[in-house]
């Protein structure tokens, strides 16, 4: 089952209309800085990986 462009775009428009216009910008930011947060963990752990070898030489 496919859907179509309209069919989402009602979707959306329902979206909007229960949520509001100001609350999934909200929710958009609160979820880029998580993306962002574990973007950064995962290089974080990289880095320690790569400072543990260093010093196991």
């Amino acid at each position: 089952m496919r859907f179509s462009g309209w069919e989402l775009v009602i979707v959306l428009v329902i979206v909007v209309i229960v949520f509001g216009v100001g609350r999934i910008g909200k929710i958009g930011g609160e979820l880029g800085s998580g993306i962002r947060a574990f973007k950064e963990g995962l290089q974080g752990e990289d880095k320690e990986d790569s400072e543990e070898d260093e010093t196991d030489l």
